[in-house]
């Protein structure tokens, strides 16, 4: 009987164990070694299991095994793994921990990052990824990670990099700082919470590109939204009218202008964008990420607008703001996924035209009877068009008149480009009923290679 070497788990067997359920992990290429040792398991764990009896795919790089090394074996396992969740239309999920590439294997290590780059680049829109840093990602490794639709940081245990702090500078290269730049969509306190997040994730979000993103709900979809639209948080309005307990934030740390994350409404599982500042660069980066992610899985996007417009500082034009603006406006315009939207506050100028209009491409517009819809704020309306008025009445007034004349949501629905102006206690009730009248939503494009998304 041929005698096999006794395998040898450091970190990576309790991160596995953190990811699927108990017992449900089958290893893939088990005894895979390194090229130049007969000795050294390769270090990184791959299989599948369930998770909250969903299939999912995983590789965990380990620490434990030749510090996680990364070369030729290390990636052809991952491939392998690549390979059987794409036939099996299920997620994956990659740990990255590993100290680098194997510098002896020259070339082959260097092309050993690429086979891994396209690997994520082939299943990108076919099958979520989601990418938990657990450990040291540098380099290439990083490059790989930030491709993922999710990435996830753990305080004071990722070191997600491209050139190492000791040369860019010790404060760069940390979990705060990955989020604070928006490298990390989530970030998690300790790694029993990121994992305790990725196991949420899989669970909500759909196994492909072709799957249904339905979940079970014991929130009646008659519920009415109990919130104040003139005085609210961003966590009162999204517990109002999401499924309760459903909603799961991302990019937090990176802007304030806009809360952004998954959940579900009446059992359908949507991104959720709550714009509730100026639209600046942060904001409009993370919505168009996050509206991408939701197109690429025909996932619907529940966008609810309360926005000033464009953020007016110098800082927003030094760092090529229309650019951004431009992804934001691609991402709209050019998903086929279900959109609603709720004007549940200001939507002045660009702020409108850009999160999810119906002339951006939305199904369906609604409006709270507060709304103001305009080009400029009444403020700068009157300055700029009633100033001559000003004497006869007063500039509030004015102001006052201007917003119930000409940027009421009446006047926006009498103009074609609000479907329905809707109570508060009642959004919830008409976002459920939206989202399920659009399930099955097909929408047909011109034929073409593929578009050219403005970078």
């Amino acid at each position: 009987m041929v005698q096999f070497d006794e395998k040898v788990y450091g970190p990576a067997k309790e991160k596995i164990e953190s990811i699927f359920d108990t017992g449900t992990f089958v290893e893939l290429c088990a005894y895979t070694k390194r090229l130049d040792s007969q000795k050294n398991f390769e270090g990184v764990v791959c299989g599948y299991g369930s998770v909250n009896g969903k299939l999912a795919f995983a590789f965990v790089q380990d620490s434990g095994r030749t510090k996680g090394a990364f070369g030729e074996r290390h990636a052809k396992k991952i491939a392998d793994t690549y390979a059987l969740a794409i036939k099996n239309g299920a997620p994956i999920i990659g740990v990255f921990d590993s100290a680098g590439a194997v510098v002896y294997d020259g070339a082959s290590a260097l092309a050993a990052y690429g086979k891994l780059i396209k690997c994520v680049s082939d299943a990108s829109g076919v099958v979520p990824q989601i990418a938990v840093i657990d450990g040291v990602c540098g380099g290439m490794s990083a490059v790989a990670a930030s491709m993922f639709d999710i990435t996830v940081a753990i305080k004071d245990s990722s070191k997600f990099y491209v050139n190492a702090p000791f040369i860019v500078g010790s404060e760069k290269g940390t979990a705060d700082f990955a989020a604070a730049k928006g490298m990390a969509a989530k970030l998690a306190d300790d790694s029993a919470s990121a994992y305790a997040f990725v196991r949420e994730l899989v669970t909500v979000l759909p196994q492909n590109n072709a799957d249904v993103c339905m979940v079970e709900t014991a929130d009646s979809l008659n519920r009415e939204s109990s919130f104040d639209p003139e005085k609210y948080t961003a966590e009162e309005i999204v517990s109002a009218v999401a499924d309760s307990g459903s909603f799961l934030g991302l990019y937090g740390e990176y802007t304030s202008n806009a809360t952004l994350g998954i959940a579900s409404f009446g059992g359908v599982v949507s991104g959720v964008v709550l714009a509730n500042g100026a639209l600046d660069i942060r904001s409009a980066r993370a919505i168009s990420k996050l509206v991408s992610f939701c197109d690429s899985f025909a996932i619907p996007v529940v966008t609810l607008v309360d926005s000033c417009g464009l953020d007016v500082s110098g800082e927003a034009e030094d760092n090529a703001y229309a650019s951004e603006l431009a992804k934001l406006a691609y991402a709209y315009s050019s998903s086929e996924n279900a959109k609603v939207t709720v004007i549940v506050g200001k939507a002045y100028g660009a702020a409108f035209t850009l999160l999810g209009s119906k002339s951006e491409g939305a199904d369906m517009v609604y409006a709270l009877p507060n709304a103001a819809v305009s080009v400029l704020s009444p403020e700068a309306s009157v300055a700029f068009v009633w100033n001559d008025k000003v004497g006869k009445q007063s500039r509030e007034e004015l102001e006052v008149e201007w917003k119930e004349k000409c940027a009421s949501a009446a006047d926006a629905a009498d103009r074609g480009e609000i479907d329905d102006i809707v109570e508060p206690a009642e959004l919830r009730k008409r976002i459920c009923a939206a989202l399920m009248m659009l399930v099955a939503k097909a929408e047909g494009k011109p034929t073409r290679r593929h578009a050219n998304m403005p970078l």
